[in-house]
């Protein structure tokens, strides 16, 4: 019976890993997330106002969400204690550098992390060259419209169109292909 118990603990933790708080903090599940795991599209014509985020990077620099406007923008919320965030970072990367010619910028929103060495490694492991919000308290998703991001869920990516309004929500991980393929309807949209 212990072998159960302790397996059903492990995977417990592990379905929790990224929607935790820190040590001795309440524990909420992905499962308890409406809408957790969908892709959502926007049309055009239902795209809300632009999306005026500002804050620092992980090196304490001014970082703009609307320095980027006339780009098409892949938005990722993640935390560097993150299981489903290391997964995916290294074919986001991936996906920047083939499409930043294209006009697709990244940018990382690091929420959760209260150490920068932790933020910067993970950047550091994963190659990750593009630029990325520090927000350890949540502060900045706070900013986004209702519903669009949950402060207490990663990853999350949203796909902005070039006028800076969300086109597209991803409350979920996702391959490089899988990202690639949501950001491409949007890139091929005429401005």
């Amino acid at each position: 019976m212990i072998p159960a118990c302790a397996a059903a603990a492990a995977l417990l933790l592990a379905l929790t890993a990224c929607s935790g708080t820190p040590a001795g903090g309440t524990i909420a599940t992905n499962e308890q997330i409406p809408g957790y795991g969908e892709i959502t599209t926007v049309a055009i014509a239902h795209r809300g106002a632009p999306i005026g985020l500002k804050g620092d990077d992980l090196d304490g620099k001014p970082l703009s969400l609307a320095s980027y406007r006339g780009r098409v923008v892949a938005v990722n919320v993640w935390s560097s204690t993150c299981g489903p965030c290391r997964a995916e970072a290294s074919g986001f990367e991936s996906v920047f550098r083939s499409d930043q010619a294209k006009g697709v910028q990244f940018l990382g929103i690091d929420t959760r992390d209260l150490q920068l060495p932790a933020s910067r490694a993970f950047v550091s492991t994963h190659g990750l060259t593009y630029p990325d919000f520090y927000d350890p308290d949540g502060s900045l998703l706070l900013q986004f419209p209702a519903g669009s991001v949950d402060p207490q869920s990663v990853p999350a990516t949203l796909v902005l169109d070039r006028q800076g309004r969300i086109a597209v929500r991803v409350l979920d991980s996702m391959t490089g292909a899988e990202l690639a393929r949501v950001i491409a309807p949007v890139l091929a949209e005429k401005s």
